[in-house]
């Protein structure tokens, strides 16, 4: 199934990379070293190439390759029997939580948080298979997928457009919090007991609280009318839920809570940077061979996909980005270059690396950032604009999707691995299009296919409903004519 997605992927690439640089590939995908560069001379060229079977040439970027997990697929080694991530989304449990109304006290504050709209963003369903997929070419050096024709991301962009989240704000600088001071927190925030927080913090083996019981507190401070209390409760379990979201899938950190503290100063934080960091850096761990599980919000990285690979995978009608969006994608201030922080994770936020995705062409980028380089990052994104100048000022308007300046393909296919698998050694074929992806020709047939699609799409039907089950296949006759 892994398999299956990566191929889709590259079937959804922009369809203008050049056919010259297609065979000019050697079996395992890459362009051979001699037509690396023109430039180069005679003696580089004649170097044996290094590196990695079916990995990078070049090693200086990808320099955590050793330890991913597109290494050992490589060779056929999966992460073990399920091949794909674990990976929960808590879009069914917020479907139950969230009221459709909450009360005008609550709704003030919770307005004015900025997070507002993770009430209603989260999907009810993870395609683990697709996340799986993409995470299997995602590199932290790079805060960036390596695809088969380049770098792509998920952008501050993106992020403000998906989830309405807002991007400008502070960067939040934590402080420790101990079992002891979780236990005061929740006496001072949520309004409990201390015997009641001390057994759920010892319960919780650690400063956290579970998300069940910050809902259960929300609902018993609602219905008492302590609106403070109960708001907090309400975004911790939010957030918890969401944007920091871990790998346990049932609790949350007990320091967030000091983020509501004061409900009507919350919304300065940069949420959708928040939110960015924590999925960066899940997306991290997750790319290495020895992890199991994938922590932060997969909403958000499914959505992505779907956005700019629209016939990957399955999309429902209940997520529509660009119906949904109030922030146009012209927005292009985003493209502050450096990196990210939040609390005391650092990452770098690179969008100089996908440039195709805002319009322009790609180019060969700078080498990434050292985060730990980095000095007082809050101050440093004050000049964003000045920023903004040097990315874009190197390149240039695209002509089409795909469209990268000379010598940037032979570059990446050097410095990356544009194959998880290696191809197979006979005789290239065509791929075979699937029933489902070929149009009918007949333009009566293509009218009845259009018609079962739309309902199908209307009550958001699996194929693998057998209440359906009569439709799919008529909608598959229908195409094969």
């Amino acid at each position: 199934m892994l398999q299956h997605q990566s191929s889709s992927a590259t079937k959804s690439a922009p369809s203008s990379i050049g056919l010259e640089v297609v065979r000019r590939r050697g079996a395992d995908g890459r362009i051979p070293v001699r037509t690396l560069d023109r430039g180069a001379s005679s003696s580089a060229a004649a170097a044996e190439p290094t590196g990695y079977p079916g990995g990078p040439y070049d090693t200086s970027l990808l320099v955590k390759y050793e330890h991913h997990v597109a290494r050992h697929i490589w060779f056929g080694e999966e992460r073990g029997p399920k091949k794909e991530l674990k990976v929960a989304g808590h879009g069914l449990k917020l479907n139950s939580r969230v009221p459709l109304a909450l009360p005008p006290q609550m709704e003030s504050w919770v307005s004015r948080s900025g997070l507002a709209s993770l009430q209603r963003t989260s999907l009810n369903k993870i395609d683990t298979n697709l996340v799986s997929a993409f995470v299997e070419r995602w590199h932290l050096e790079t805060s960036s997928f390596h695809m088969p024709f380049g770098e792509m991301s998920i952008t501050l962009d993106d992020v403000a457009c998906l989830l309405h989240l807002p991007i400008r704000g502070i960067f939040w600088s934590p402080q420790d919090v101990t079992e002891e001071l979780a236990v005061e927190l929740a006496v001072d925030y949520l309004g409990v007991s201390q015997s009641q927080a001390q057994s759920h913090v010892r319960s919780c083996r650690g400063s956290y609280y579970k998300l069940e019981w910050l809902y259960d507190i929300f609902v018993h401070h609602r219905a008492a009318s302590s609106w403070a209390y109960a708001t907090r409760a309400y975004l911790l379990m939010l957030v918890g839920s969401t944007i920091f979201a871990d790998k346990t899938f049932t609790l949350v950190e007990a320091r967030y809570l000091l983020l509501f503290r004061d409900l009507d100063g919350c919304s300065g934080y940069s949420w959708g940077a928040a939110a960015l960091v924590t999925l960066y850096r899940y997306l991290g761990d997750a790319s290495m061979y020895s992890c199991k599980q994938l922590g932060g919000y997969p909403t958000l990285l499914q959505c992505w996909i779907h956005e700019y690979f629209p016939t990957v995978g399955k999309r429902g009608e209940n997520w529509n980005p660009a119906g949904n969006c109030g922030l146009p994608r012209a927005m292009r201030w985003s493209y502050r270059q450096g990196v990210l922080k939040w609390g005391e994770t650092v990452v770098p936020y690179l969008p100089d690396r996908c440039l195709r995705q805002f319009g322009y062409r790609q180019y060969v980028p700078s080498p990434p950032l050292d985060c730990m380089m980095a000095t007082d990052i809050d101050v440093d994104w004050i000049s964003y604009h000045q920023s903004v100048v040097d990315v874009i000022g190197s390149s240039s308007v695209a002509t089409t999707p795909s469209e990268v300046v000379d010598g940037y393909l032979e570059w990446y296919y050097r410095v990356s691995h544009p194959r998880l698998v290696p191809p197979h050694r006979d005789a290239p074929r065509e791929v075979p299009v699937p029933v489902y992806d070929a149009g009918p020709s007949d333009p009566d047939w293509a009218r009845v296919s259009t018609l079962i699609r739309r309902y199908l799409r209307q009550v958001n039907a699996e194929e693998e409903d057998p209440q359906f089950s009569d439709l799919f296949e008529a909608l598959h006759i229908s195409r094969s004519h």
